[in-house]
């Protein structure tokens, strides 16, 4: 139903949690994926995972979004260029929680920290590969959304913020890409999902209440292949 076979998909926080699952689906339906995360030893374990399945062999590519200024997304879109050619799909999955405190209280180097690694990272990223996916017949970029990202809650603070604005950013590049490429951008809220980041988010619960990331798959899938544009889909819905 979701074939991806040739696609060449790239992934961040490909190492854990919703990535390292959405990486595995990709391959899992003939994509060549691309494992983007700051653990290396994460990345190497999702990649012995692909091949060990038979899937396309996948790509590993180490960075730190905290620390990556925009010459490094330049030269991760060069090596992209020169070992695939195109880029087919993009998923911005890496996010940070921060502190779940007051914003009158809320520390400005961890603000700086959530923003530049929820916000700022996939601008840079996003704006660094799209003359790669213009390349591609039909290429896909989705942004992870949140619960949080449309009805502001009580001490969520910059990660809710970084929220609000990975919506308007995906609005407003579907927007642009729309009339004159075949690039395809749409965003998806994961929804309660069994992560170290709702763990983190919510100590005094069961994580066996919420699902695992595999279980909420059939979105993604959707969303690498429908033709639709400018979307903000829930997971679970």
């Amino acid at each position: 139903m979701y074939k991806l076979t040739d696609r060449i998909i790239l992934v961040t926080g490909a190492g854990d949690g919703i990535g390292r699952a959405a990486a595995k689906t990709f391959a899992e339906n003939g994509a060549t994926v691309i494992l983007l995360g700051r653990t290396i030893k994460k990345l190497e374990s999702v990649y012995d995972e692909i091949e060990q399945a038979g899937h396309p062999q996948a790509a590993i590519y180490p960075i730190d979004l905290e620390g990556a200024t925009a010459h490094d997304y330049e030269q991760l879109a060069n090596t992209l260029d020169k070992e695939f050619g195109r880029l087919d799909g993009l998923l911005h999955n890496a996010a940070i929680l921060g502190t779940l405190t007051p914003l009158e209280l809320y520390d400005i180097n961890q603000w700086y920290k959530v923003m530049q690694i929820n916000l700022n990272a996939p601008f840079l990223l996003t704006k660094a590969c799209l003359n790669l996916m213009k390349r591609s017949s039909d290429a896909s970029i989705i942004f992870t959304s949140s619960d949080v990202s449309k009805q502001g809650k009580a001490y969520w603070g910059a990660y809710s913020v970084s929220k609000f604005a990975i919506e308007g950013m995906m609005q407003i590049l579907a927007d642009e890409l729309e009339s004159n490429t075949k690039i395809r951008v749409n965003s998806i809220n994961p929804g309660d999902v069994r992560t170290a980041m709702w763990a983190a988010a919510y100590p005094a619960k069961d994580t066996n209440t919420v699902p695992p990331p595999e279980k909420i798959m059939s979105q993604y899938l959707y969303l690498m292949t429908s033709d639709i544009n400018g979307k903000a889909l829930n997971a679970q819905d």
